[in-house]
């Protein structure tokens, strides 16, 4: 399918309303998400390596908030003869009707459930790998540990959590730092400084990031027993969480 460029952000806005997942994001998302996120790519294909180490026969992988199903095609690529299913759930509409078309396009055998659903509502059973890249950061916090919580509670034993996110830093100086470096990133991938400006402000009460220190102790709360950082770049980082 055709890949379009960003530029929902390249003229003056009158007003900036909250970032959503909608058609005209939809339209831009492979391109937005690469240029945006540093390590992205590393983080999708890492993710159907993990996929393929942790899922167990017979079980489920879920793919929460899977936008327009990188991560379920990463994983999908890696289990072939594993008797497993993938279930990808997102709540935005247009996001799923892209991401059925990919998946038909798609020539390996793992079947996959799409669902258009919030998160908070679906039933996870019988899950081996749970995936959440770039989700939980969308979340109200108020809500956040009893969904992991519920996550932990329906995983078998010897399953996978992985969690990507934005993150910030406690230190005032780190913090400044790494959103500089972020933001050299977007520009250093052809985003202006307008750009750059009008999506934070999108995203300002949209998008809340906590810390590692938040991350790590919220999903040994809930019941992970190993919990560790695999991969960071700038204020992303990806987590591993095993039950």
């Amino acid at each position: 399918m055709t890949q379009h460029k960003d530029t929902i952000y390249s003229s003056p806005l009158d007003a900036i309303g909250g970032f959503a997942f909608d058609e005209r994001v939809v339209q831009v998302f492979p391109d937005m998400i690469e240029r945006s996120v540093p390590g992205y790519s590393t983080i999708i294909a890492m993710t159907g390596v993990l996929a393929e180490r942790y899922a167990q026969p017979h079980t489920r992988c879920y793919d929460l908030g899977c936008s327009l199903g990188a991560s379920t095609l990463a994983m999908r690529a890696q289990l072939d003869r594993r008797d497993c299913e993938i279930v990808a759930v997102d709540n935005s509409e247009a996001m799923i009707d892209r991401c059925r078309a990919l998946i038909a396009a798609d020539s390996h055998a793992t079947p996959v459930s799409l669902q258009l659903a919030d998160i908070n509502d679906v039933a996870i059973n019988n899950a081996s790998v749970v995936v959440m890249n770039f989700t939980l950061q969308f979340i109200p916090q108020s809500q956040r540990e009893a969904l992991l919580a519920r996550i932990a509670a329906n995983m078998c034993a010897g399953g996978i959590l992985v969690l990507s996110e934005k993150i910030r830093f406690d230190d005032a100086y780190l913090q400044q730092l790494n959103t500089e470096l972020h933001h050299a990133f977007k520009r250093a991938n052809g985003y202006s400084e307008l750009e750059v400006a009008q999506k934070r402000s999108a995203l300002e009460n949209v998008l809340i990031p906590e810390t590692l220190t938040m991350h790590r102790e919220r999903l040994q709360r809930v019941g992970f027993t190993s919990v560790d950082v695999w991969f960071q770049c700038f204020n992303f980082a990806s987590l591993v969480a095993i039950k």
